[in-house]
């Protein structure tokens, strides 16, 4: 389980409180928490995240800050990364900052937020998320081939970034 802290906001409610409450609960069904840095991205419309955590999302051009972001989570021994432009946004999270969190940190990224189309998901992974987040895409359009599609865009494109580092004769 993505055990979060929203690191982008302020709000020591959901920096730590929410934590608090969840820990023993976490423990008492024996699941494992994966320490996990939530980190909000403007994403051209108030979305429901900064409406109810009260936090303000790192702008689309503070690549440096949110790299500092993402380097405090893996110094404070965060295992994942979340870049997130929340649900319904307008704009995905850029493809340049995936790729400055990706160059700044050893951490696997997950990137949601906006991602309606395979391709756009496939340019996320290609730009270094590990992990794709598509949520109001799919309780629109249920489909078993938009899945398949999503899939296939996303597997094709991490398969060719192994193929391109692979060293082997």
């Amino acid at each position: 389980m993505l055990f979060t802290s929203l690191l982008s906001g302020r709000n020591p409610e959901y920096l730590i409180g929410e934590q608090v409450k969840g820990a023993p609960l976490v423990k008492e069904y024996g699941l494992e928490a994966i320490p996990t840095a939530y980190l909000l991205i403007e994403s051209g419309a108030r979305t429901s995240v900064e409406s109810y955590s009260h936090t303000h999302p790192i702008p689309r051009h503070e690549t440096e800050f949110l790299k500092a972001h993402a380097l405090a989570a893996q110094y404070l021994g965060m295992k994942m990364v979340y870049l997130e432009a929340g649900s319904g946004a307008v704009y995905t999270v850029p493809e340049n900052m995936i790729a400055a969190v990706r160059d700044a940190v050893s951490l696997p990224i997950i990137c949601g937020g906006g991602i309606r189309h395979p391709e756009m998901a496939a340019r996320k992974v290609t730009a270094g998320a590990q992990f794709i987040v598509v949520g109001n895409r799919f309780e629109e359009n249920s489909h078993r081939s938009l899945f398949s599609e999503f899939a296939d865009a996303i597997h094709q494109r991490s398969s060719h970034l192994v193929d391109k580092t692979d060293d082997r004769p």
